[in-house]
């Protein structure tokens, strides 16, 4: 089971912090962060390779430099957030190798949400990994079969992914668990898409503990023809699910769209990179394109 009782859960995060601690067998030193800086831009081409680097202790950067993907090293193995498109999904893997790990030691995979930029590649890497891959009640449907869910805003703006044919498992929001030796608790955020999750963790290095957040994808992005108006429980739940982000301890944000959450300011000191009103900041933007998104459908109507 995902779910684990919060004796279990907290017994555990103490015993992930001591864990993750030293990674032998593993480059100690990642890349400097200025070597990423050096080679992608804001909102830089999905499949660019970019250097994977250190965001803090057991986490890393290992996506390209238009789409994230991150490892998380635990005291039992490998844990992946997102595999980016298929072709972007080779950048994953020799990222991870670049590092000094071993792809058949990833043990999960995490799914942000269910379009092809973020889990394309989930077929290929479980194929290489045999990963038991983790995603949302709605998402996982997507995942198995490769179709788009047709409740999905950009439901047919996209060409079918790869089927996953391993094992899928769907957890549902709050249910915190114990993968590979590191707690992660998911948070369900949907409105870009039905079955989207944000995923929260703690890495800790010898000194201390943060908390980390990879808040999903959440904007109102749709198809031309698909109105939020329409479909007011999920316009319901989209806010909910911002405030339940907004809510969250969040030291160290990170985003599946790097560019969403400031990473090359950050990185390059324009904004601090650890801000504990990190998802607060980014959950409130967001809710005022959502605000946005749909006073434009009312005067669309209005205007006719």
């Amino acid at each position: 089971m995902f779910a684990r009782s919060l004796a279990l859960t907290l017994a555990a995060a103490l015993a992930a912090g001591s864990a993750t601690v030293a990674h032998e067998g593993a480059s100690d030193v990642a890349p400097d962060r200025q070597a990423w800086l050096e080679v992608c831009e804001d909102w830089d081409e999905w499949d660019k390779p970019a250097p994977p680097y250190r965001i803090h202790a057991n986490t890393y950067y290992v996506g390209t430099c238009g789409i994230a993907a991150i490892l998380v090293v635990g005291g039992d193995g490998l844990i992946l957030l997102d595999s980016g498109t298929e072709p972007g999904s080779k950048v994953v893997s020799d990222n991870i190798a670049a590092l000094g790990y071993d792809i058949a030691d990833v043990k999960a995979m995490l799914v942000s949400h269910e379009h092809f930029d973020h889990v394309g590649g989930m077929a290929r890497l479980q194929q290489l990994s045999g990963a038991t891959i983790y995603a949302g009640q709605g998402a996982s449907p997507v995942i198995r079969s490769g179709k788009a869910d047709p409740r999905d805003p950009q439901a047919g703006m996209h060409e079918p992914m790869q089927p996953v044919p391993g094992s899928v498992r769907s957890v549902k929001g709050g249910e915190s668990g114990m993968i590979a030796g590191v707690v992660f608790t998911p948070t369900t955020t949907p409105g870009h898409t039905i079955g989207a999750l944000s995923w929260h963790w703690s890495s800790c290095d010898a000194v201390s503990c943060i908390s980390i957040v990879y808040a999903d994808s959440l904007s109102p992005v749709s198809r031309d023809d698909y109105r939020y108006s329409d479909h007011p429980a999920l316009v319901a739940e989209y806010r909910a699910g911002l405030a339940r982000l907004a809510a969250l301890d969040c030291d160290v944000l990170l985003t599946p769209h790097p560019s969403a959450s400031e990473m090359v300011k950050r990185m390059s000191g324009g904004a601090p990179w650890t801000n504990p009103d990190g998802c607060k900041n980014y959950s409130g933007a967001i809710g005022l394109r959502l605000d946005r998104r749909l006073a434009e459908e009312e005067r669309a109507v209005d205007d006719r």
